[in-house]
């Protein structure tokens, strides 16, 4: 029997049936100090987290000197030197795009895996034409994560934000059962292509041999990421790990009926 599946990076699709009664309240002068970007910080996501996040997106985009300004918003940058295309289009397509992205950390929640992107609603003064979503980044969840270096380059704060973003401006599907990568996923491991980083192999994560049907309190949990070697053509595989105990959204009882 195949241990049960676990998801990372939520996407709004997945959360459908809780939009109802989760919506996030947004100020509408939130944004009003940048107009030129529909990307912003919330006020709770320390100046650290905002260089640390920003650091990230450089060396995946190429762009030196994008950043997040004063007032929180992101600010795209130019004259890329290498980095992936495909990630600056996406990137260029949420920052310049008619729906609003506000950026939360919700480090060390308890419901919150890595990232989750919701949908968001104006307190007042905003046209309800104009959606509203919020990525929450545990950057905690990140910190407790091991293995080899390259997935770890490939499995970070940042591409969890680009996996968010693709679920709001591609309205991309995750996987639903194990053996499939999911069309957001496929996305992703594009734009890792072209970083020169191993793809991740599979959307759900699973526990490790070694835990299944351990004693300890610990219960590792892994997940696979490989690359094509030259010229062999022979695929590199790579590990990362984590225990499953120290990381916020996962549960016993949710399972894979529940995705859609």
């Amino acid at each position: 029997m195949l241990p049960r599946p676990r998801w990372i990076f939520f996407s709004r699709t997945l959360r459908a049936a809780w939009l109802a009664a989760i919506l996030i309240f947004l100020p509408a002068d939130l944004l009003a100090e940048s107009n030129t970007s529909s990307v912003v910080c919330r006020s709770g996501l320390a100046l650290e987290r905002r260089e640390e996040l920003a650091g990230k997106l450089r060396k995946i985009t190429g762009w030196s000197n994008l950043k997040f300004d004063r007032t929180g918003a992101l600010q795209l940058g130019t004259n890329p030197v290498g980095g992936s295309k495909i990630a600056r289009e996406l990137l260029s397509r949420v920052v310049m795009g008619n729906a609003a992205v506000v950026i939360e950390d919700a480090s060390k929640r308890a419901d919150v895996a890595f990232c989750q992107v919701l949908h968001g609603k104006w307190k007042a003064n905003v046209p309800d034409t104009r959606p509203a979503f919020v990525v929450q980044i545990d950057f905690a969840d990140f910190d407790n994560v091991i293995g080899d270096k390259s997935a770890l380059q490939a499995f970070n704060a940042g591409w969890g934000l680009l996996h968010e973003f693709d679920h709001v401006v591609n309205d991309s599907l995750d996987a639903t059962c194990l053996g499939e990568l999911g069309e957001c996923e496929a996305h992703i491991n594009e734009m890792r292509r072209e970083c020169g980083l191993p793809q991740r192999a599979e959307y759900f994560h699973t526990y490790s041999p070694l835990t299944v049907h351990s004693a300890f309190i610990t219960r590792l949990v892994q997940l696979s990421f490989e690359q094509e070697e030259t010229p062999s053509r022979r695929k590199k595989r790579y590990l990362l790990v984590w225990d499953a105990n120290l990381i916020g959204g996962i549960t016993e009882n949710k399972k894979i009926a529940l995705l859609r």
